[in-house]
């Protein structure tokens, strides 16, 4: 189990855990989250592992999932009672990784290799 490097560092709630090895792509797909003291976990989060569409596909979350999840929290923190500048900035972050996402699945449709462990 690996602890995460995290960019915030003061006032961090909660400790995110890599809790596989990397496998062949270099990434791990499993992670924990736990309290502040590593007592409580608070969520475990599974991606895809493997090319789209395989046998036992979706077997996880992918990296767009979770950050349309986050886009859309924060879309409605900005429709509440305590919307920021910072909060709209994190939408246009959100939005730009997911516009870079869209751009890598479109590539690899047109290159043929959607779908396959190959570049």
């Amino acid at each position: 189990m690996r602890k995460l490097d995290t960019i915030q560092k003061e006032h961090l709630l909660n400790h995110a855990f890599a809790t596989d090895n990397p496998d062949k792509s270099g990434a791990n797909h499993f992670y924990t989250v736990m309290d502040s003291k590593d007592k409580v976990i608070m969520g475990y989060i599974r991606f895809q592992q493997g090319a789209r569409g395989g046998v036992d596909l979706p077997n996880g979350l992918r990296d767009d999932d979770l950050l349309e999840i986050v886009r859309d929290r924060m879309k409605g923190f900005q429709a509440g009672p305590f919307p920021c500048e910072e909060n709209d900035e994190v939408i246009k972050h959100l939005e730009a990784a997911l516009e870079a996402l869209k751009r890598r699945t479109n590539s690899r449709f047109e290159r043929g290799v959607l779908g396959k462990e190959t570049k």
